[in-house]
């Protein structure tokens, strides 16, 4: 076959898979030749979509809820997000003011599809989530990285924002709480951030809150707009159903922000995907209109994960580990660990060699943190009972005490 046949868009053909998805094949790969894995890779939870949500999408197909919606969604959901949005975050908006997608990926690529051009840049706070520069690669703009350290308790600071805009910056990206570290911004923070912003009306924000519900400590969560709302018009508020209703599988995301802004998602989504799934919008609806005790139930077991985690990690040779205020990832510093060999003979070199000798030798998967633009750490999604964490952190253990 001829080569030039094979020939992919420039875009697409400098793009990387996911990181976390290549970990995520590679358990696959190993458990089908028989391994036994423990896998603290995926960012999903492990708890089952709460029942009345289960129902109400039963319901849904019964009473025929399985055409077409409308690109932009359901006008029904859409009520709902922009009560949502009101209620919880204290943002002014009505249903026209909203957008549901396919997921919180397809909000966030919509976005930057539908604005970046050639020579555009969007500032993004590594550690990151792999997805956002892969997203930007491929709509042909540059990725502006901003290394956020430990010290700052890997948060943008508002003097390394002011220094990072450039004429040429179109988007800054911020999640709150972070994947990969579990860092929340208190409103103090996000209120130092908008005084630089405020001065550079050039610059839209991306405000990814997929993780809001997830925030420990009795911590309050706070988002840009709603601290500082003369941002509104420039900000795109993206959320979504998965991680705070343990529907990662039903792709559902939702984002508010300025008309003209979700006018071209939508007219993107439209020539793309056209509107999410009727019944997973069904269920979604059910989700946000009814009872949030399963938010409450779910944070208290994931902090309750945490604070295992963080301490079984910390008592383990090698690694040392800041406690996440939020998210249910655990981003593990394994210096300690570099330059050392694995019980296999391994050399130790990165922490992409610390994460893959972990699975192959321990049966523990886990990303490797220069994957989300900081090494050297891991990434460990706390996401499983407590018997299968306590089983992971003791074969790390064991691995890290015959490091040598």
């Amino acid at each position: 076959m001829s080569s030039d046949i094979q020939r992919l868009n420039r875009h697409l053909a400098s793009a990387l898979p996911s990181a976390t998805y290549r970990i995520i094949d590679r358990v696959a790969e190993r458990r089908a030749q028989g391994a036994t894995i423990i896998s603290l890779c995926a960012g999903e939870p492990d708890f089952d979509t709460p029942e009345p949500v289960r129902d109400a999408a039963i319901r849904a197909i019964g009473q025929g809820h399985t055409r077409y919606t409308q690109v932009a969604g359901a006008r029904s959901l859409r009520e709902a997000v922009a009560a949502k949005f009101r209620g919880e975050n204290g943002l002014d908006v009505g249903w026209q003011d909203t957008l549901v997608c396919n997921g919180g990926k397809q909000v966030i690529y919509n976005a930057l599809a539908a604005t970046l051009n050639e020579g555009d840049q969007v500032i993004i706070p590594a550690p990151y989530w792999v997805s956002y520069p892969e997203m930007v690669q491929l709509c042909g703009a540059q990725s502006c990285f901003v290394t956020c350290h430990a010290a700052s308790g890997f948060k943008l600071t508002a003097a390394a924002l002011a220094a990072a805009i450039t004429p040429q910056t179109r988007w800054l990206i911020l999640n709150s709480p972070s994947n990969p570290t579990g860092a929340v911004y208190s409103r103090d923070e996000l209120a130092a951030l908008a005084d630089v912003l405020l001065a550079h009306p050039h610059v839209l924000i991306l405000a990814d809150d997929i993780y809001e519900h997830l925030i420990f400590d009795d911590q309050l969560f706070h988002t840009l707009a709603q601290v500082e709302p003369r941002l509104a018009a420039r900000t795109l508020t993206m959320n979504g159903v998965s991680k705070a209703y343990a529907m990662t599988g039903w792709r559902i995301g939702f984002a508010t922000g300025p008309r003209w802004l979700l006018q071209a998602m939508e007219t993107l989504q439209g020539q793309q995907t056209s509107g999410a799934g009727s019944i997973s919008q069904q269920a979604a609806l059910a989700a946000l209109e009814g009872p949030k005790d399963f938010i409450h139930s779910s944070r208290i077991a994931f902090q309750k994960r945490r604070d295992l985690m963080v301490d079984q990690l910390n008592s383990i040779p090698g690694l040392e580990c800041t406690s996440p205020a939020g998210a249910f990832y655990a981003f593990a510093c394994c210096a300690g660990l570099i330059g050392r060999t694995s019980p296999a003979g391994r050399v130790l070199s990165t922490d992409e060699d610390v994460a893959l000798a972990l699975l192959d030798e321990a049966g523990v998967a886990v990303v490797h943190g220069s994957a989300f633009g900081l090494g050297p750490y891991i990434r460990i999604a706390y996401a499983l009972d407590d018997a299968l964490l306590r089983r992971a952190c003791e074969a790390i253990r064991r691995f890290c005490m015959v490091v040598r």
